[in-house]
């Protein structure tokens, strides 16, 4: 273990949990105070961000003089900018506030006549002073592991498939987090530890994190330690160091991380009230929105699912993933979702290029219109899904929607043509098969339709094993719910 490398750890002066930080080049010796001309003037601009990297417009801005009691203040504009431009020379300190976000610099700002300043401010949710850990109990227990079961899930196989699917994809949103503690990266004391790790020794990094954290004990030590434990397989306690972490210092990344660690293994009502809170301390943050909206579709509530991924999409208009949660979502539902056709319009529109941007948008416009097409709109939904194979040759569900679209029209050759050349592209589909096999049978082809059938309950009993074999490799939490009817029952 390298010793003298650690930086400051979260607690050891600051009385807040979420730090206020400032990156600024400090001027040189400040110039005399004195009335400033046009040449002298002085400039101070810069944004203001939340923990989760996200601009934060109409937080006050300040610079408070050392020498006096005179302020400049302003609120950030809608981008998060702000520009503030004092009448002298000298020393200030530069805050921030925004409802229960605020701190302040870390350093003095040094101001001489002349300087452009420019400040990179991170405002973020102060917990009172004295205490480092989030004091909010959970209304569950995480009681231990067992092997899968359908025991709480919510519709059909087909939303049950969906929501793993999700589980995973929210699973692969940690990638676009880095922030653990202020500035993102891990401290000097676990280097030694992270070695290790990038070796794939993750037992002997897990001996290095616990032996600092048991000399030393912070909340990034704990993250660390839950990555570590579910690269080895123990799910159980790698929930229980997320949790730690996001108690101690209840960070974008600590909380997202935690409820993420609920949802994939199978503890959605948990993975539901830990992104809510987790959502309540970083509003702005567009995956914490996007996981929760894939552990309510998990719990079988898909309206107020879809209302968090529109809401995930209306703050990172130019990111896929609430779209792609989104249009999974719509798939599989019986009913048209809320503000989903409207979303995946403007996905389609923003990202023309996006094969599965044009599918989606089609499915939507395809379920709204069920039973009651027009020429105009069944046209419309044709041309969507044949850019969408035209710029993925492979994506087989626009051919099978192209030719569920035929057989509406009872345009069976297309039809057809349709679905055999998704099994061309993906033999396995078992839908297209099923598919197929109706329209031989409205053709009165019962040769083909039986055929067609059987290599549909084939492929079917081949993509149920895989999902099976999926499923028990991945442990399911036990569940216990508090303050509930049944509560002392796994969930």
């Amino acid at each position: 273990m390298r010793e003298g490398m650690c930086s400051h750890r979260i607690g050891d002066s600051f009385p807040a949990a979420f730090l206020f930080s400032t990156m600024a080049l400090l001027a040189c010796p400040c110039a005399k105070m004195s009335a400033q001309t046009s040449s002298d003037a002085i400039t101070v601009s810069g944004t203001v961000r939340s923990s989760s990297g996200e601009p934060v417009a109409g937080a006050s801005v300040f610079l408070d003089a050392k020498s006096s009691s005179a302020h400049l203040q302003t609120k950030t504009n809608a981008d998060g900018t702000f520009v503030l431009s004092p009448d002298r020379a000298g020393t200030y300190t530069a805050r921030a506030e925004k409802s229960s976000q605020r701190g302040a610099g870390k350093e003095p700002l040094v101001l001489a006549a002349g300087d452009k300043k420019h400040l990179d401010l991170i405002l973020a949710v102060q917990v009172a002073a004295g205490t480092m850990e989030f004091k909010d109990e959970p209304d569950f227990t995480v009681a231990g592991v067992t092997d899968w079961s359908n025991v709480g899930l919510h519709g059909s196989d087909t939303t049950s498939r969906t929501s793993e699917a999700l589980a995973k994809e929210t699973l692969s949103l940690k990638a676009g987090g880095t922030e653990r503690l202020p500035g993102g990266k891990a401290e000097g004391k676990y280097e030694s530890a992270l070695e290790c790790e990038a070796k794939g020794d993750f037992v002997k990094a897990r001996e290095e994190i616990r032996k600092t954290l048991a000399a030393s004990d912070d909340a990034e030590g704990h993250h660390l330690l839950g990555d570590i434990d579910e690269r080895l397989g123990d799910p159980l306690e790698a929930v229980r160091e997320y949790e730690r972490a996001a108690r101690m210092y209840p960070s974008e990344q600590n909380y997202f991380d935690w409820a993420t660690e609920l949802l994939l293994h199978k503890a959605a009502q948990p993975a539901v009230e830990v992104f809510t809170k987790g959502s309540n301390l970083h509003p702005n943050s567009a995956r914490m929105l996007a996981g929760l909206g894939a552990a309510l579709y998990a719990v079988g509530s898909y309206d107020d699912a879809a209302q968090r991924l529109c809401a995930a999409s209306d703050l990172r208009p130019a990111e896929p993933s609430p779209y792609l949660f989104l249009g999974q979502m719509e798939k599989t539902v019986p009913a048209p979702l809320p503000c989903g056709e409207e979303k995946l319009a403007r996905f389609a529109q923003q990202q023309p290029a996006n094969a599965l941007a044009n599918y989606y948008y089609a499915v939507a416009l395809w379920k709204r219109q069920r039973g009651s097409e027009t020429a105009a709109s069944s046209r419309q939904v044709q041309a969507l899904l044949e850019k969408a194979a035209k710029l993925n040759p492979n994506l087989a569900e626009a051919y099978v929607q192209l030719g569920v679209v035929y057989f509406a029209r009872n345009d069976s050759a297309q039809a057809i043509a349709a679905f055999q050349q998704a099994i061309k592209v993906s033999p396995q589909l078992s839908e297209a098969h099923y598919r197929l096999s109706l329209t031989y049978k409205r053709n009165g082809d019962d040769a083909r339709a039986h055929q067609e059938f059987a290599a549909y309950q084939e492929t079917e009993k081949m993509e149920t094993a895989a999902v099976e074999r999926q499923r028990s490799e991945l442990k399911q939490f036990l569940v216990i719910l508090k303050n509930q009817p049944g509560a002392g029952a796994p969930q």
